[in-house]
């Protein structure tokens, strides 16, 4: 190094330059190989799609487009950046229609998502429903080539009210508030299964959770039932009047029986009045019987009365 007319000039040596390149030289190659490593590093994680348990991964060609059949469960090799997977769930998942905000689906964010429908006869009905649905595994791939990963809102959610809209003004009103409902519910899923398998999706139950009425309809069954208590309450107070008649009939039935009994016997033996007739005075009372028609009761004839009538 050497200095002169107030500025620094700074001179190497051979040996001093010979070392800095050697320094530069030694730190390219390290950064080579840096590069190199992270290089193989991104190619061998971008080589490999691992599907976890109840997934399916579709493979998109970036060449030849989407890929016939689907992985399944576990670790799968695939071309980088030529192949992309995407990863979908078969499990059984729920799709809730609710008036109560807390249930609503994501996609509906809080708003109310009951269902309205019309009953055969023109009544307003507002249905609480869950569907129990799936993709089909061994269809993923051409679910996610004709639909896509935003079935639900594509398919399973207009699909649903349309056909649960459809079925309901099959039924009336009464059909749907009583017995009717369980075959409602038997046509709706019918109905979905059908549906929903055109489009690589399997239901696997529909959960009707509340049927709710319009107030007139409401205030018309509280009086109905209303009424039917009071019908069963009139019903019972019959029954009751009904058990007591058929009681009192046989009790004349039977008193009727022991007069006859009665007359038969004392045709056999006339006696018999003269027999009861004793047996039926107190255990005080003494009687004779005369003649076999006078019966004097020993008890007047001895009371203090007669005896004094006596005397005087």
């Amino acid at each position: 190094m050497s200095r002169g007319s107030g500025n620094f000039e700074f001179q190497f040596s051979g040996e001093q330059w010979q070392s800095v390149e050697d320094w530069f030289r030694r730190m390219g190659s390290r950064w080579v190989w840096v590069v190199l490593g992270v290089l193989m590093l991104s190619i061998f994680s971008r080589a490999f799609v691992l599907v976890g348990s109840g997934k399916r991964a579709v493979i998109f060609n970036r060449i030849s487009g989407t890929q016939k059949g689907q992985l399944g469960e576990g670790l799968h090799f695939i071309l980088p950046w030529i192949q992309v997977p995407v990863i979908y769930d078969v499990r059984q998942q729920p799709y809730t229609m609710s008036a109560a905000t807390s249930e609503s689906n994501p996609q509906r964010g809080s708003a109310d998502d009951a269902l309205d429908a019309l009953t055969a006869d023109g009544l307003p009905v507002k249905l609480d429903v869950t569907l129990q649905f799936q993709l089909d595994p061994e269809k993923v791939s051409e679910l996610h080539q004709e639909i896509g990963p935003d079935y639900v809102l594509k398919i399973v959610r207009p699909q649903a009210r349309a056909d649960i809209r459809m079925v309901v003004a099959q039924y009336t009103v009464v059909e749907v508030y009583g017995r009717g409902r369980t075959q409602l519910i038997d046509d709706i899923t019918s109905r979905l299964k059908t549906n929903f398998a055109r489009y690589h999706l399997l239901l696997n139950e529909v959960l009707l959770r509340d049927v709710q009425f319009s107030p007139e309809f409401q205030n018309t069954i509280e009086r109905k039932q209303i009424a039917e208590q009071e019908v069963e309450r009139m019903k019972f107070v019959l029954e009751q009047a009904d058990k007591e008649r058929q009681r009192k009939i046989i009790d004349a039935e039977g008193e009727a029986e022991s007069i006859r009994l009665k007359a038969a016997a004392l045709a056999k033996n006339p006696q018999l009045v003269e027999y009861e007739y004793v047996q039926s005075l107190p255990d005080n009372v003494r009687t004779i019987v005369t003649d076999g028609r006078t019966i004097i009761n020993l008890g007047e004839a001895l009371s203090p009365a007669a005896v004094a009538s006596v005397t005087e």
